[in-house]
């Protein structure tokens, strides 16, 4: 038997990949900002046996034509672009069984907090989400990201090895730091968390050390 998934494909914004469709005096997607947008059309998609929603995502402007942003912000053309992470708790919560692939970047946000921020979605989900996983491609991002001094080169190959050790960071975090049995909750003993079974990583690399444990229980 095949089976055939079907992937609705979004984004936090008026504008993914239907220029000027926001002018229609029935579409709605100017509407991005309000919650209920998201809530109403997950379980909607849910309904229509959708497997999935995935959402792209950008953290910087197309500012390349004519030297500025200004074709882009004229046509909303992903921008104005707000997080796709803090909808998918609200669309977990009025579906079921639907799934959500998140997009982010690789270069502009350390792993640490990163992990944490996906197992507690993870949790949030009971497991029905996903990363889509970008090294990002625009340098008006890398230029609003950098440290103070420091610009990647956002060569190539240079965001692909970064990109590498981010992404070993992160599986060490959630794989490597807790026993998946790890947490008891006893209330006899009144031990939450065997330290036995939960470990640091000791990371040191390249572009990050990270020395300590996964802040998150183990999830879904």
């Amino acid at each position: 038997m095949t089976r055939i998934r079907f992937n609705a494909f979004d984004m936090n914004c008026v504008v993914h990949p239907s220029p000027g469709l926001w002018r229609h005096p029935e579409d709605h997607s100017r509407d991005y900002t309000d919650l209920r947008y998201w809530t109403d059309l997950a379980p909607l998609l849910e309904t229509g046996y959708f497997d999935g929603l995935f959402l792209a995502d950008v953290l910087g402007l197309y500012d390349l034509y004519g030297a500025s942003p200004d074709a882009a912000l004229r046509a909303a053309a992903q921008v104005p672009v707000n997080d796709p992470l803090p909808l998918v708790s609200a669309m977990a919560a009025v579906t079921d069984n639907l799934g959500f692939g998140l997009t982010t970047g690789t270069a502009f946000e350390h792993p640490f907090p990163f992990a944490r921020r996906i197992s507690t979605l993870d949790h949030l989900t009971d497991g029905r989400l996903g990363w889509n996983v970008v090294t990002g491609y625009l340098p008006s991002a890398a230029e609003n990201t950098q440290s103070r001094g420091q610009l990647d080169t956002f060569e190539h190959d240079a965001r692909y090895d970064h990109a590498d050790e981010y992404l070993e960071v992160l599986y060490k975090l959630w794989e490597g730091s807790w026993d998946q049995d790890a947490v008891l909750a006893d209330p006899v003993s009144g031990v939450y968390t065997d330290p036995a079974k939960v470990r640091p990583i000791n990371h040191a690399g390249t572009h990050y050390t990270v020395p300590g444990i996964h802040v998150s229980e183990p999830s879904p």
